[in-house]
């Protein structure tokens, strides 16, 4: 069954505590952090004193993407904090393979992220390394818009290329994903359903991560 991942960006950050433990309680299987460094995307977020509080507050896993430029110097810092999944943009380092060696080498589960319009071709040679996949299905740096039609064929093709492969890699998505899209994005072979706004901009919740699950569970 997909797993669900909460992204606390969309989580009121005076109350971060409260978010982080209630998406665990309506049964969350991860908890996806965004960091954003003002370069590699516009938006600025906080850093590994913010993962480190996370931690404090649940035993699920944290998975956090790194959308900063030198993404090597971060992830020691990152996984010190207590990430355990570290996904990297293959557009912000010229040494995709020694980086996800890095982040496999703490211990951590190495992921790679493509933006929409980057090409799965840009994996072809670090297969070997990859935990998961993280396909941004809008255009990253900010939370609340909508899903990018064209990246249901991109995750379907993935699946098919990681099914020829026989490799254990999961197809983490974000970037727009609803209650009303999930169950399509989940047939196209997504794995990991990275949900903010559909979560934390809810009226319940809680409700709508066991609404997710429920999807999850159900689809095929």
């Amino acid at each position: 069954m997909a797993l669900i991942a909460p992204s606390i960006l969309s989580a009121d950050f005076s109350r971060l505590g409260e978010a982080v433990r209630l998406a665990e309680d309506a049964g969350a299987d991860l908890i996806h952090v965004d960091i954003m460094d003002g370069h590699f995307v516009p938006n600025l977020t906080l850093g590994p004193r913010l993962v480190a509080a996370i931690r404090k507050e649940t035993r699920l896993p944290i998975d956090v993407h790194l959308m900063v430029e030198d993404p090597r110097a971060f992830v020691p810092l990152f996984r010190e904090a207590g990430a355990d999944w570290i996904s990297l943009h293959v557009e912000a380092t010229v040494h995709l393979h020694k980086d996800l060696s890095l982040i496999r080498s703490l211990g951590a589960k190495a992921g790679a992220a493509l933006n929409p319009a980057t090409p799965i071709d840009t994996l072809e040679e670090v297969w070997s390394e990859l935990d998961f996949i993280l396909i941004m299905s809008v255009n990253p740096g900010w939370g609340g818009q909508s899903f990018i039609p064209s990246c249901r064929a991109k995750i379907s093709r993935l699946r098919g290329r990681i099914r020829a492969l026989d490799r254990p890699i999961l197809i983490e998505v974000d970037g727009g994903l609803k209650l009303d899209n999930v169950e399509d994005i989940l047939r196209a072979g997504m794995d990991v359903v990275v949900a903010g706004s559909a979560v934390y901009d809810a009226p319940d919740p809680a409700g709508a991560v066991r609404a997710l699950k429920e999807i999850a569970r159900k689809t095929p």
